[in-house]
């Protein structure tokens, strides 16, 4: 690679497409995120969780977080939807490293009917691709497929355009 740099033409753009290409190739791979992924987790109530158990309904698997504004404004859409659509359940992942009393304390304030669970950043959820933004909401359907992903604060409106009438 030195002797090929070296007689190459030293513009920046070249250096710079180098630099890029040497950077990508030294970053880890992930694999990509499975069609039907599994999630086993404890939820703040000490319960495990285990999201085939809930196939033939919608599951809205949302990543949210204590300090996160657009997340704390979506709880209680998420929490209306679940209640008027019986075929429709979520789980709420804290994904958060506060101790989980605080974030027990938090879910007391702002009450949902879903369970809650932590994930922390050092022990993600093997099968869920790490948000790239809070909130983030996966739509898994009642197969355990995966049918949408949303990285911002989801509505009702946007729920059910997935969803539909369920």
């Amino acid at each position: 690679m030195n002797l090929l740099y070296s007689t190459l033409p030293r513009s920046n753009m070249f250096k710079s497409a180098v630099l890029a290409l040497t950077l990508a190739l030294a970053l880890p791979t992930h694999a990509a995120m499975p069609t039907q992924p599994t999630l086993h987790v404890t939820t703040l109530d000490g319960k495990a969780y285990d999201l085939s158990a809930q196939r033939g309904k919608w599951v809205i698997v949302n990543y949210w977080a204590t300090w996160c504004v657009p997340c704390i404004k979506e709880m209680p859409d998420i929490s209306t939807y679940v209640s008027t659509h019986k075929n429709v359940t979520a789980i709420g992942l804290a994904y958060d490293d506060s101790d989980p009393a605080d974030i027990k304390a938090f879910v007391a304030k702002h009450p949902v009917v879903y369970p809650i669970a932590q994930v922390t950043l050092d022990k993600p959820v093997k099968d869920f691709d790490e948000p790239r933004g809070l909130p983030t909401t996966w739509v898994i359907d009642p197969t355990g497929k995966v049918a949408k992903r949303f990285i911002g604060p989801v509505t009702p409106a946007l729920l059910t355009a997935v969803i539909g009438g369920q």
